[in-house]
């Protein structure tokens, strides 16, 4: 028993002094504000724990025999979806016949609504490489010139014709996946006959390719994703020319907390504009030109440690405790020298 007196010395939660123990408004005010103060730092270190964060790693990427998936939403407001084709190619010239495709030709009036449907079977629209405006294709096919127009390519014009006068646009709207190499897709009047196509234009100077990109993706969404082209508005007055956009395909991964894993694919563009000049063979498009990165980007999602949770709640806490008690003995003596300060009645 001699050893037990000697304990008090390790005692960390000495009794408070008498004056501390009486309860006074004071104190009420700053207890209440205290309590405030300590549920709103615990609500806030509540939510931190609770919310994810994202880290990112970086590898190089082994896949193999995938398709790259891409998802495109392009309006032309001064092109009718007639005159509009579509056309994939990889980097060894190979045009993607042969792949999925899911690719609407949405008509638009003057006003952006929505008045017929057309769906592309085929990325490359029939007879394409007999009648491809580029000059960089010409030496695909050996073409004859044919000056004499059928009824059916008299009925184009004139419905073209009218389309144009009205105001008629095209939404080009879908998916498709190609090779898993670099290569192009673009959006142009490259499907027509080149003599059906002066005839509706009147050269290539007249062409409007103004578009709003709408969506480009290369792959489902993930949480925080952004794409660059979302919502791109290029108009051109007075003037015709080819967009070509460079894009740099990053795959990625992303995963969850639940462990479930999206691959995908992130991307950076770099934009550049052709003019047309008379003496250009070349008729106005949109190009997309991508190409693959070699290094693969995972991001997992992660949850704060709950040891780590802990100890900031703690030291929160406990740290707005004491604060509070110190102010509370601050207000007290102040209120006590102004008490004490007071002259007695009856003394002069």
């Amino acid at each position: 028993m001699g050893r037990i007196p000697s304990l008090k010395n390790f005692n960390a939660f000495p009794h408070a002094e008498d004056h501390l123990l009486k309860k006074t408004y004071s104190g009420a005010i700053v207890t209440i504000l205290g309590l405030i103060v300590m549920v709103t730092l615990f609500a806030h270190e509540l939510t931190f724990y609770l919310t994810t964060y994202t880290m990112h790693q970086m590898s190089v990427d082994l896949k193999r025999g995938e398709t790259l998936p891409i998802h495109i939403n392009v309006s032309f407001p001064s092109l009718p979806c007639e005159v509009l084709s579509v056309d994939a190619i990889d980097m060894s010239g190979k045009h993607e016949v042969d792949l999925h495709t899911n690719i609407w030709k949405l008509r638009l009036d003057k006003y952006g609504h929505i008045i017929g449907t057309e769906y592309l079977s085929d990325l490359v629209e029939k007879e394409h490489g007999t009648h491809d405006h580029d000059h960089g294709h010409e030496h695909d096919v050996e073409k004859k010139p044919e000056h004499t127009f059928n009824e059916d390519a008299d009925k184009m014009i004139k419905s073209v014709k009218l389309a144009m006068e009205n105001g008629e646009g095209c939404r080009v709207y879908g998916a498709l996946d190609v090779q898993r190499v670099a290569g192009n897709f673009h959006i142009s009047v490259h499907g027509l006959n080149i003599f059906v196509a002066n005839q509706i234009f009147d050269g290539s100077s007249h062409v409007n390719v103004s578009h709003v990109i709408h969506r480009l993706s290369f792959g489902p969404e993930y949480p925080g994703i952004h794409n660059p082209l979302d919502d791109t508005s290029r108009i051109l007055h007075d003037t015709s020319g080819t967009f070509k956009y460079y894009i740099k395909v990053v795959p990625t991964e992303y995963r969850y907390l639940s462990k479930g894993v999206l691959p995908t694919n992130q991307f950076s563009v770099t934009e550049y504009f052709v003019p047309i000049r008379p003496t250009d063979r070349s008729w106005p498009a949109v190009y997309f030109l991508y190409d693959l990165s070699p290094i693969t980007v995972t991001i997992r999602e992660e949850r704060r440690n709950f040891l780590h949770f802990i100890t900031r709640l703690c030291a929160v806490l406990g740290g707005t405790f004491a604060m509070t008690g110190m102010l509370d003995r601050w207000m007290y003596r102040i209120i006590e020298s102004i008490s004490s300060s007071k002259p007695r009645s009856g003394m002069r």
